[in-house]
């Protein structure tokens, strides 16, 4: 294999990872905005089960959610 085979051949690979590291990185933009909208999802229910809770009198123990 000549040097400029060795050349071409690397370039080659070179363009194909950087194919594939934008194609990932939008996958885990795509995953990123997905967790988002859960974890906000996950906020609203508690927030509802703690209104739901202290319209019945029952305090709802403090413990039980992990404070951020």
């Amino acid at each position: 294999m000549g040097v400029t085979e060795k050349v071409w051949d690397a370039l080659t690979k070179v363009i194909r990872m950087d194919d594939k590291v934008e194609r990932i990185a939008g996958a885990i933009k795509t995953q990123q905005v997905k967790i988002e909208n859960l974890t906000e999802r996950v906020i609203r229910l508690e927030t509802a089960l703690e209104i739901a809770l202290a319209s019945r009198g029952v305090k709802f123990p403090s413990s039980q959610i992990e404070k951020k």
